[in-house]
């Protein structure tokens, strides 16, 4: 099976599109509405009233949409990695190992703010590749706070990835006080204008809700998500460690861009716990970044029956976690 994502072969797609029907098909027997927690942004309850009208509140409709974004993700991700050549050839392992680790929390299959902000992402972080090769980034820096802005309408904490921004620009470019001013004033941009549109239209009553963090230290006792986590940080720490073999090896642009994924996944996995109200679901944000070191985990077992079990074995607890647990 591992072979088969490795190869770089358009083909490989509709085999992928089977695989997500296979290791998420218990999540369409058993659909889910979106999330309402009273942690998501005004964009996000507008958007999720504006589609109950047109299909009503359907549970198999907004799962049926989350998995497709789940999907889309996950070739857009492929395809980021593969521009830019963070492994040696061509390779689907990034999009299965996405699917793979989303599949470990039924969570993480929810129409959320979360999958909202992470295709939002996935624009923002393809921005950021791209800043070591540029010789002004002024507006790039602005763009990508603009686009964190948006994602801050649909989840407010998520705002917080200005903190990727600014030590990306510290690790693909020399310090310019310029551009980390006018990133922040891209990241405020959208609120200015929403805010501007909710006075004019004497919705003020409403601005307050723009705003929606809070810090919080949760105690998590659901096992299901102790697995899904444990899983995701082996994956992490195992992919790092094989990447030091090579990583002096990489061209200076390869190296920068891994540093970012780190920093990427460490955010990420801070965000939840600024949210008004916590939930695992937003963990999600760190799966995109950690799939990167997943898929070289696959990529450096030059062993396919070593990969193959390795793959096997997180299959199997999948399958265990939804089938045969409560």
């Amino acid at each position: 099976m591992i072979k088969f994502f490795r190869s770089g072969n358009p083909l490989t797609v509709l085999l992928l599109f089977l695989y997500m029907l296979f290791i998420k098909f218990y999540y369409l027997l058993h659909p889910s509405l979106y999330l309402a927690d009273g942690s998501e942004g005004l964009a996000y309850k507008w958007l999720v009233g504006w589609l109950e009208v047109r299909v009503g509140p359907s549970p198999m409709f907004f799962t049926f949409l989350a998995l497709m974004l789940l999907f889309v993700q996950s070739l857009l991700l492929t395809r980021i990695v593969n521009n830019h050549r963070l492994f040696a050839k061509d390779t689907y392992l990034t999009a299965m190992c996405y699917l793979l680790l989303t599949s470990l929390l039924q969570h993480w299959n929810v129409f959320s703010p979360a999958l909202i902000v992470n295709t939002v992402m996935l624009w923002i972080f393809s921005s950021i590749t791209d800043l070591y090769m540029r010789n002004s980034a002024r507006d790039v820096s602005f763009n990508i706070g603009f686009a964190l802005g948006v994602c801050g309408l649909f989840y407010f904490p998520s705002v917080l990835f200005v903190a990727l921004l600014f030590l990306s620009l510290l690790i693909m470019r020399a310090f310019r006080l310029a551009e980390w001013i006018i990133g922040l004033l891209g990241v405020l941009c959208p609120f200015y204008l929403l805010g501007t549109w909710l006075f004019l239209t004497d919705r003020w009553d409403m601005i307050p809700d723009l705003v929606n963090i809070r810090a919080n230290l949760p105690v998590i006792t659901d096992y299901k998500v102790w697995g899904a986590l444990i899983a995701t940080a082996l994956f992490f720490v195992t992919g790092w460690l094989m990447l030091q073999r090579i990583f002096k090896k990489m061209l200076i642009q390869g190296r920068k861009i891994w540093a970012t994924v780190v920093i990427y996944a460490l955010v990420a996995t801070l965000l939840p716990l600024f949210s008004g109200h916590f939930s695992a679901t937003y963990w999600v944000l760190a799966v995109m970044p950690v799939s990167l070191f997943a898929a070289n985990v696959f990529w450096s077992i030059t062993n396919n029956t070593l990969a193959n079990a390795v793959h096997i074995l997180v299959l199997a607890y999948v399958i265990v976690m939804q089938y045969f647990s409560h």
